[in-house]
C-alpha cells in the first residue's frame, strides 16, 4: 500500500498534486511519503510482535536524515554499513543501542567511532576483522559487542547481483566453519560474543529460502549453546521484498511474522531485523519530465531522469513501473523510456504499451524510493537531484538540488598547471 494516488485525473501524493511540486522544484525529483513510510514501519513491527523484536532500518536503502528521523519516530533503529551511515542515523535522532553495524570492508576509523558512539551490535564477517576489532577496542578500553554474520550457503532466489547467503557471496562467514571462529572470538578479551547473524540476500519473495537459512541458523544456535557460549541476540537480516511492475508477488509482513514466530517464538533471545526496501521503496517515486519523442527502429521517448539518478534498471535489470502524472486521452503505443545520459545503459523500460506522452509531460516511477537517490551519482557530470517529502497537504525539500556552482566547487586545481 501506498498513498500516491489519482485525484481528478492527476497523480498526487497524499494531499498534494505531483504537479504542483514539479512546479516548485523542478524536474526530475525524488518525493516520499511521511504516511507510506510511518504505515509500512507500523505494520512490519506489528507481524513480528510475537518475538518483541529490535529493527534496524538498512540506511543503503534511503539514507535521507528525514527519512530516518521519520521512522526513529517510529521506534526503529538503523543497520549501518558505514562511518558515513552512521553518522546520519545519529543526526536523524536514532540511538546507538539501536544500531548494528554491518559489512565486510569495516576499517579501524570506522570502528573506533562506531565504539565510542556506544552502537549495539557489530556483525563481524572475518576471522581477520575479530582480531582488529579486538585490537581497536582494546585501545580504547572497551570491550565491542558482536555476533558473527554466518553464511548459511542458501540461494535466496533473487537477482544474482543482490544475493548474498551463497557460498561464492563475498558476505559472512561459512557457517559449518562458524564454531571455530567463535571459539577465536570468545579467546580475545576485548569482545563481547553475544550473537549471531545471518542475511540472504535483497528483494526475496519467497519464504522458503528464510526457513532454510533460518534452520540452519537455529541448529548453530544450540550448538553454540551447548559448549558454553552465551548467545543473547539473533540478527535475522532483512531482504523481504516488494511489489515492482512484475507478476512477483512477495507474501505480506505477515506471513514473514508467522515463519518468524513458528521457528524461533520459543528461542529466549533478542531478535533483530534489517528491513531496507519494504519500509521505504513503495514510499517514493521519481518524477521526470518528458523532452522529446523520437520516431526511430522504436519510440523512444526520452525523459530528463537518467540512469544516474535511478540506477537499478542498469545494474539490476529493474523494472519500474511508469505512469502518467495526469491521466489524459493519448492514444496507446509501444515505446522504450529513455534518459540523456550517454550510456546505452541508460534505458528505463523497453517495448511498454502506454499512452503515447507529449514533450513536457510529467511521467512517474514508481516504487522508486529503496535504493533511488542512495545510489545516485553525478556521472556525466549530472547534478544530484531533489529529495521532497511530503506530509499531508504540504511538502519540503528534504535535499536540494546541487547548483554547477556546488558541484565544481568541490574540486581543487593545482597552481601547477
Amino acid at each position: 500500500m501506498d498513498h500516491f494516488t489519482y485525484k481528478n485525473d492527476a497523480l498526487h501524493a497524499e494531499d498534494v498534486a505531483i504537479a504542483d511540486i514539479a512546479a516548485a522544484v523542478g524536474t526530475p525529483f525524488y518525493v516520499y511519503s511521511h504516511a507510506t513510510l510511518t504505515r509500512h514501519a507500523q505494520v512490519f513491527t506489528e507481524s513480528l510482535k510475537s518475538v518483541k523484536p529490535l529493527i534496524c532500518f538498512a540506511v543503503k536503502a534511503n539514507s535521507n536524515i528525514a527519512v530516518l528521523k521519520t521512522l526513529a519516530a517510529q521506534g526503529l533503529g538503523a543497520d549501518v554499513v558505514s562511518e558515513g551511515e552512521l553518522r546520519r542515523a545519529l543526526a536523524a535522532g536514532i540511538v546507538p543501542s539501536k544500531v548494528v553495524f554491518s559489512g565486510v570492508g569495516k576499517t579501524r576509523s570506522e570502528m573506533k567511532f562506531a565504539l565510542e558512539a556506544g552502537i549495539h551490535q557489530f556483525n563481524v564477517e572475518s576471522d581477520r576483522e575479530l582480531i582488529a576489532l579486538n585490537e581497536v577496542a582494546g585501545s580504547l578500553g572497551k570491550k565491542a559487542p558482536i555476533a558473527l554474520r554466518v553464511n548459511p550457503d542458501v540461494d535466496a532466489k533473487t537477482h544474482a547481483k543482490i544475493s548474498t547467503g551463497k557460498k561464492e557471496n563475498k558476505f559472512g562467514i561459512d557457517i559449518d566453519d562458524a564454531p571455530r571462529i567463535y571459539a577465536i572470538a570468545q579467546s580475545l578479551p576485548h569482545l563481547d560474543v553475544q550473537g549471531v547473524s545471518v542475511h540472504i540476500g535483497s528483494q526475496l519473495t519467497e519464504l522458503a529460502p528464510f526457513r532454510a537459512a533460518y534452520a540452519r541458523v537455529r541448529t548453530l544456535v544450540e550448538s553454540l549453546r551447548a559448549s558454553g557460549i552465551n548467545i543473547r541476540t539473533i540478527d535475522l537480516g532483512g531482504g523481504l521484498g516488494v511489489p515492482y511492475a512484475t507478476d512477483d508477488a512477495p507474501p505480506p509482513p505477515a506471513e514473514y511474522g508467522a515463519l518468524v514466530a513458528e521457528m524461533f517464538g520459543d528461542f529466549g533471545a533478542e531478535f533483530i531485523f534489517e528491513p531496507g526496501r519494504l519500509i521505504c521503496g513503495n514510499a517514493g517515486i521519481l518524477v521526470t519530465e518528458v523532452l522529446y519523442v523520437k520516431q526511430a527502429s522504436h519510440t523512444y521517448v526520452i525523459v530528463d531522469a537518467g540512469m544516474n539518478d535511478l540506477m537499478r534498471p542498469a545494474l539490476y535489470d529493474a523494472v519500474h513501473g511508469i505512469v502518467p502524472v495526469r491521466i489524459g486521452k493519448a492514444p496507446s503505443a509501444v515505446v522504450n523510456v529513455v534518459g540523456p545520459v550517454c550510456e546505452s545503459t541508460d534505458v528505463f523500460l523497453k517495448n511498454i504499451d502506454m499512452p503515447l506522452p507529449h514533450e513536457g509531460d510529467l511521467l512517474a516511477f514508481r516504487t522508486a524510493g529503496a535504493y533511488g537517490a542512495s545510489l545516485s551519482n553525478t556521472y556525466n557530470s549530472r547534478l544530484l537531484i531533489p529529495e521532497v517529502m511530503v506530509k499531508g497537504a504540504e511538502f519540503s525539500v528534504i535535499r536540494p538540488r546541487l547548483s554547477y556552482a556546488d558541484m565544481l566547487a568541490l574540486e581543487v586545481t593545482p597552481e601547477w598547471i
